[in-house]
């Protein structure tokens, strides 16, 4: 969490920053709020359109499962909103976010220079990644979806899993603008965050919280984007003997190698 607590420090010293950070997260809010407001008003007749076999069922079992079909329904599309957030708002502000990234790592003794790609190519190699992290936690997702029918363990233990799971998901989100400066492709970056799981969900999982309460999400994402960079310097520091713009790598070609996972 210190991380996150760095990171909002930092951009709450560079208001300009803080300021321009909030206009890509403010567009994808209201993308965002109309989508779920729509799944919302439909939610009922998607129970009763997944549920057919419960048609002839009385009073008040009819009812109850399919209460609990919209509960889950919107759960689990709050924490799609939540893992997705982030990365569309990515995606929308990346020319922004990626100045960002490269200030606080300069600021802390060093940026490295990136692969070098051009901006089209960079949204890209950034929506293919989102794919690939959104199926990986999809899985998950239909998973804890079906455990959440279990009785008492379904209302009590798979929320709090939830949550771990949303907040290892959201710190591969928010660290990929400094890990794709370092040219680290999508399934490093879930190994070396699965080496050091409780440092991504301990990071990730107080900003799920944090999400779920309205506007939260536009006002600290600089501050997460800027946390994670941080935490992301922990996982691939920059090598300070080399100079500025080095990382630290095997030194034959200034890509940044992937330190044993810890």
């Amino acid at each position: 969490m210190r991380y996150l607590g760095r990171g909002v420090r930092w951009v709450a010293g560079h208001g300009r920053w803080w300021g321009f950070g909030l206009l890509p997260a403010l567009v994808a809010l209201v993308l965002y709020a109309g989508l779920f407001t729509v799944l919302a008003l439909y939610s009922g007749d998607l129970a009763a359109w997944a549920t057919p076999f419960a048609d002839g069922w009385g009073a008040p079992w009819q009812g109850l499962l399919r209460g609990l079909f919209v509960a889950l329904l919107l759960a689990g599309g709050l924490t799609l909103s939540v893992l997705t957030f982030t990365a569309v708002t990515l995606l929308i502000g990346d020319p922004f976010y990626e100045s960002l990234s490269e200030r606080v790592e300069e600021s802390e003794g060093g940026c490295p220079p990136g692969p070098g790609r051009p901006l089209w190519r960079e949204i890209a190699v950034a929506l293919r990644d989102l794919v690939h992290v959104l199926l990986r936690a999809a899985g998950f997702g239909v998973l804890l979806f079906l455990l959440g029918f279990l009785p008492v363990v379904g209302q009590t233990v798979v929320p709090v899993v939830g949550f771990g799971v949303s907040g290892f998901f959201l710190a591969v989100e928010l660290t990929t603008v400094a890990m794709q400066r370092r040219d680290v492709p999508v399934r490093e970056r879930l190994r070396l965050l699965r080496g050091r799981r409780w440092l991504a969900v301990g990071f990730g999982t107080p900003l799920v919280l944090l999400f779920l309460i309205p506007f939260a999400a536009v006002v600290l994402m600089p501050g997460a984007v800027a946390g994670a960079t941080l935490l992301v310097r922990e996982l691939l520091p920059v090598e300070p003997a080399a100079g500025p713009t080095a990382v630290a790598g095997d030194g034959s070609d200034g890509r940044a190698a992937v330190p044993a996972a810890r």
